[in-house]
């Protein structure tokens, strides 16, 4: 997607003619269908008028392409400016401008970060060559029109047209970025070279066809984070962290390295589904492991441990493994200040006892805290999805303070899963009835979500997407688990005349989401909660309806089976409002969970019509018949 395209005639034009951040926000509005904040369009206004007087150098082709906002793939980012055409021996390139307003930062001793004033108060944030870099390395790993062997080449660079060259925004420190995305800065002569950079890979326009290419470019499948866990652990950079998460991952190599018994940390990350946090997470232990720290990654989810350790066979050793991934409640026994760092992913998920019964330890949260120098706790409270799940920023805060720990607080905002979507995550969580949003209605350019009629037909949907082995279907919780212990040849869940299927084969265990033919199966919130798929077919089971367009949850309707829902009747009876409250939050943020694990689309079927009717009625397109 590209909110503006134009050949270079067009954009001065444009410039000259009109009020060039009116033209873009008309062109923003159409098509994303949102508006922009203030300082954006002022912004607008100030950089790409700068830009105008770069691309008056009539040695620039009339007809180059020129992009203002092109959509990253697989993520919510967008370039500044792209300029498109043909080098002098008729090779594709596109050049990638990151545009900044910037007149002054503070040099910070971190890898690619800066200080800057932003939102009325001194932020870290990357550095503008890292950042346009960054933005042309998911361009080329994304991007099938740059990837393939005759593709276009793409050549980024940074122009901050306020900014003096004072020897600080280009010091050596930064100097492995602004190799490869060129720095340009304030005056005439800065603004000479940076027309010398973009005429010496645009000799000749290319009447914007590359800049077709590039927005319309089929978007190559991403690296599964499983998939790339052998080189993090070696500490290789498989992942290429953009934005806030690159801002983010620093502070928390800083905390890690900086604390210690005396001094102690905690860091706390906050984001939702697909931003990131996991990614961040084990690029930390990869780093924090070759700095020569005692770290550990833990989390109370099995599924993503298991899937991980199957990725690292013949890579390191089960014993080995275990020294460095672990659950929650391992640490019950812990001396104090055993381990440098502690690396606590899906947090929300910490319980208050251990134990297969539950009987053991006094608290997740606080031992964690009393075990390591510093814990870096990634959270995300709308994923809390069982009576058990006790992991708040709150309670976290607090055991810190009382070990006499300092708290650092992040926010990780970056969509990079569900398409890089945020319209889908806002429109999600209004239709669910979790928070109210601005989304009422999801286009259909945003995310490939679909209501389908009948479950089999949404199960061959999601068949057909399982190219690479990374499409399942999931359900609610509203099925016995008869093949568990009762009946193995039965099926668990039965809709219907025509559909008939099995819950998670018991032997798969954890490894469900990744084992061969489990396509087949039907997963649930314990066998995915922390994996990502390509497509995700939801269940949506009565435990889920829509009255008169208002949402209703039915604890009742869960199966008398699940874990996320033991101790409701007597909470019931203590609490009755509370307990309502209680299950109303895990019913919802359990589908919320299900319906996010999909990097590139969600199909859903609603056991109730009436509910079906009412997701549909959200949708751009109908339901699929």
């Amino acid at each position: 997607m590209i909110v503006y395209e134009a050949t270079k005639s067009q954009f001065l034009k444009d410039n000259n003619d009109r009020d060039i951040e009116e033209v873009i926000l008309e062109r923003f509005k159409a098509t994303t269908g949102r508006g922009v904040a203030i300082g954006e369009l002022r912004s607008w206004k100030e950089s790409l008028g700068f830009m105008a007087r770069v691309l008056t150098d009539p040695e620039i082709p009339e007809d180059t392409g020129v992009g203002v906002e092109l959509h990253l793939p697989q993520s919510s980012k967008r370039i500044d400016i792209t300029l498109t055409g043909l080098g002098a021996a008729g090779e594709k390139n596109a050049v990638l401008i990151e545009l900044k307003q910037w007149d002054k930062i503070t040099a910070s001793p971190k890898d690619a970060i800066v200080v800057t004033y932003l939102g009325k108060a001194q932020r870290e944030v990357v550095h503008p060559s890292y950042q346009s870099w960054s933005y042309s390395t998911l361009l080329e790993s994304f991007n099938e029109a740059v990837h393939q062997t005759d593709g276009i080449s793409v050549l980024p660079c940074a122009y901050l047209h306020n900014y003096s060259r004072d020897g600080v925004i280009d010091s050596p420190h930064y100097s492995s970025y602004t190799e490869r995305a060129p720095l340009f800065l304030k005056g005439e002569a800065e603004r000479q070279l940076l027309r010398e950079f973009i005429k010496k890979y645009v000799k000749y326009g290319d009447k914007k066809a590359v800049l077709y290419e590039l927005s319309n470019g089929k978007v190559r499948p991403s690296k599964a984070l499983a998939d790339g866990l052998k080189g993090l652990i070696k500490g290789n950079p498989e992942f290429v962290l953009i934005d806030d998460q690159k801002e983010v991952y620093e502070a928390a190599l800083t905390a890690g390295k900086a604390a210690t018994a005396a001094s102690p940390r905690v860091v706390l990350v906050e984001g939702g589904p697909g931003t990131g946090k996991t990614v961040l997470a084990i690029n930390l232990l990869g780093k924090l492991i070759e700095s020569g720290l005692n770290c550990r990654y833990v989390s109370k989810n099995a599924a993503p441990r298991k899937v991980y350790e199957s990725k690292l066979v013949g890579t390191i050793t089960r014993t080995r493994y275990s020294h460095l991934f672990g659950g929650s409640g391992a640490f019950i026994d812990a001396e104090p200040n055993a381990f440098d760092v502690l690396i606590v992913d899906e947090a929300h998920r910490l319980n208050e006892k251990s134990g297969l019964y539950s009987n053991l330890g006094d608290n997740q949260i606080k031992e964690l805290i009393k075990s390591a120098k510093c814990v870096v706790f990634f959270i995300d409270e709308d994923q809390r999805i069982s009576l058990d799940d006790i992991g708040t920023k709150a309670d976290i805060s607090a055991f810190a303070q009382t070990k006499g720990a300092s708290v650092e607080e992040y926010s990780l905002a970056s969509q990079f899963r569900c398409s890089g979507s945020d319209g889908y995550i806002a429109w999600l969580d209004s239709t669910l009835g979790i928070r109210g949003t601005a989304n009422t209605n999801l286009p259909k350019e945003e995310y490939d979500f679909r209501v389908f009629a009948t479950p089999q037909d949404m199960h061959n949907a999601i068949e057909e997407k399982n190219e690479r082995n990374r499409s399942r279907v999931v359900a609610g919780y509203c099925w016995k688990w008869i093949t568990k212990k009762e009946d193995p040849t039965a099926f668990d869940i039965v809709i219907g005349d025509d559909y008939k299927r099995r819950w998670n084969l018991e032997k798969d265990g954890s490894l469900w989401i990744v084992t061969e033919g489990s396509i087949n199966e039907i997963g649930c919130i314990h066998t995915c909660q922390g994996l990502e798929l390509d497509y995700v077919g939801v269940i949506v089971g009565p435990d889920f309806i829509v009255r008169n367009g208002k949402v209703v949850t039915v604890p009742k309707a869960r199966a008398r089976h699940d874990k996320t829902m033991k101790g409701f009747k007597g909470f019931l009876k203590a609490d009755p409002e509370g307990a309502k409250e209680a299950a109303d939050r895990i019913i919802k943020n359990t589908y919320r969970t299900l319906m996010t694990r999909g990097m590139k689309g969600c199909f859903i079927y609603c056991t109730d019509s009436e509910t079906a009717a009412y997701f549909s009625d959200g949708l751009s397109l109908p339901m699929q018949y």
